[in-house]
């Protein structure tokens, strides 16, 4: 199966999780996650299906321990964990099976380590410290540099303000102006424009992934993805309005985990439902360009899309762009506008029909239709300001070897050393 939970740092969520079903196990567990300085009210009563359910509706730790010794088929009850469970855990499953074929059979769907039952502190010890070095390790086959991936989401507050022609000109930008392999990702799956800003047909390839998750590897990825240009892929869809899009978000979350491997930028159209529907896929995103205009809604909005970016991806870096600005015309001032989400707006692109229209007629994207306009020119700073704070956050990150994506703060994952402490077992 293509498990989730592939080695490298998550995105911001809790270090630590178990789900145990005996009083027993709990009591040996306990001491330990004090001593690493988790929380012991992460120690869950409850075995693999508790797990299951309860990471349905949150997110799932860096760290997760799962006991199967009320599973009747731990194998197909690990599948389904692993549809709930985010990219980058690391999974340990405790049982009572002493069966060197299911301990062969976990390991291949991608469970780090399997205890059996009756626990020792010590062992329990030893497993979470390894699990520990999963995320002090880089991923094999990296350089001594952290590879360089950037992604970037492009959130409208309202319908209409330009978020697509914004987050197809900046995946032009990046490819053409900065010659950097860029990936496309427009999560509007009924009426996306991705494909169409770039005169392109956007196949079945976002479909396929929708309908089959388990086929997303770097082969289905180098097939399923449309060139738009030497340095710049799509994926997008338009699927039949009468088919309602049948997902949990899994396939959106291998996506941007296998653009990372493949691409150097992602750029993801996030239509603002999808955003709350599934929040996983800004764990690993580096910024949110929140495109809005300046009217009494979009404020409101502006407001409210900070504040669950705040609460639900505090690791990313929100941008506010103004866009089809027209000061003389405006509902509200831009003065009055920055008063109200309590914040300045980074950028703001100018509004010109003419150029939007220009570039329907050539079917190019915004940019490449109107390089001298001024809507482009504001546009192309909004580019350089993402390669620019990227870059500079991947240097500051590079000496712990952290995510550019993750922003995860690996010091919570480490054991607190106390006065006389030994060293924690490698």
């Amino acid at each position: 199966m293509n498990a989730p939970w592939k080695s490298g740092l998550p995105g911001n969520r809790d270090p630590f999780s178990a789900y145990i079903c005996d009083d027993n196990a709990l009591d040996v567990l306990r001491p330990v996650v004090i001593e690493l300085g988790w929380q012991p009210e992460k120690c869950n009563k409850g075995g693999l299906r508790n797990a299951v359910q309860s990471l349905s509706v949150s997110a799932s730790p860096a760290i997760l321990v799962v006991d199967l010794s009320e599973s009747g088929d731990p194998l197909n009850d690990i599948n389904a964990l692993a549809e709930v469970c985010e990219p980058g855990t690391v999974v340990i499953a405790i049982g009572q099976v002493n069966d060197v074929r299911l301990y062969r059979d976990l390991l291949s769907s991608g469970i780090h380590d399997y205890l059996l039952k009756p626990l020792s502190p010590q062992q329990v010890h030893d497993a979470l410290n390894q699990a520990l070095a999963v995320f002090m390790s880089p991923k094999a086959g990296d350089s001594d540099a952290v590879k360089r991936h950037i992604s970037t989401a492009v959130v409208g507050t309202r319908g209409g303000v330009g978020a697509s022609t914004l987050a197809t000109s900046l995946a032009w930008l990046f490819s053409e102006q900065h010659k950097s392999p860029t990936a496309l990702l427009d999560l509007d799956v009924h009426f996306g424009t991705g494909a169409l800003a770039l005169d392109l047909e956007p196949g079945r390839g976002l479909t396929d992934a929708i309908e089959n998750p388990s086929r997303i590897d770097p082969l289905f990825i180098e097939r399923a993805m449309v060139r738009a240009g030497d340095n710049l892929s799509i994926l997008s869809a338009e699927a039949p309005i009468n088919q309602p899009l049948m997902t949990d978000g899994a396939a959106f979350v291998q996506l941007e985990d296998e653009f990372r491997q493949a691409f150097e930028m992602t750029v993801i159209d996030l239509p603002r439902n999808m955003l709350i529907n599934f929040p996983q896929l800004l764990a690993d995103v580096n910024l949110v360009v929140l495109t809005c205009e300046l009217t009494l809604a979009s404020a409101r909005d502006t407001i409210r899309i900070l504040s669950w970016l705040k609460s639900n991806a505090s690791h990313a870096h929100p941008m506010i762009v103004a866009n089809k600005v027209q000061p003389s015309l405006s509902e509200i001032s831009r003065a009055d506008f920055e008063a109200s989400i309590e914040r300045k707006v980074d950028f703001v692109i100018p509004y010109d029909v003419k150029a939007a229209t220009n570039a329907a007629k050539l079917g190019q994207v915004f940019v490449d239709a109107n390089r001298s306009s001024k809507a482009t020119a504001a546009i192309r700073q909004i580019a350089e300001r993402v390669m620019g704070v990227s870059s500079d956050e991947t240097a500051s990150f590079g000496a712990e070897k952290k995510s550019l994506l993750g922003n995860f703060d690996i010091k919570s994952l480490l054991p607190k050393k106390t006065k006389g402490e030994p060293a924690a077992a490698e």
